[in-house]
């Protein structure tokens, strides 16, 4: 298991190599985003890169933290601030961030799932439900 630091230390690599337009170390730039939050309790802003699913006018990210028992701090950020900043390939903008719930989110979990398989390995290890979250340009 990756401890905090290298987690950040490998997010922080992998956003210098977005941004710099090249290969990302270990991630398919294709399906890569940047996610910029506004951190509850720092009140700073915070860019977390990771994997999303386009869904026709939204995309789709998914709050998995790799099966661990407590949701990432990026979803926890956005539940208490919807307002977002989006980097997608070579565009940057505003987006707003909701949680998808409901019969909405089951017939997506399941589309995730199987376009995804590890994502049914994610929630094999939490007791949680995971979240599913659209994020729509301003």
């Amino acid at each position: 298991m990756v401890d905090a630091v290298d987690m950040k230390a490998i997010n922080r690599a992998a956003i210098e190599q977005f941004r710099a337009g090249g290969e990302v170390d270990g991630m398919n730039r294709d399906r890569l985003l940047l996610l910029t939050t506004l951190g509850r309790k720092s009140g700073q802003r915070v860019t977390t890169p990771m994997m999303f699913h386009d869904d026709g006018g939204r995309l789709l990210v998914i709050a998995s933290n790799i099966g661990a028992p407590r949701h990432p701090d990026w979803y926890l950020n956005l539940a208490a601030n919807p307002r977002v900043t989006v980097e997608v390939g070579t565009e940057i903008y505003e987006a707003t961030a909701s949680t998808i719930d409901g019969e909405e989110r089951e017939h997506v979990w399941a589309m995730l799932k199987a376009n995804y398989p590890f994502f049914a390995d994610h929630e094999a290890k939490t007791d949680r439900i995971i979240p599913v979250i659209a994020l729509v340009r301003d």
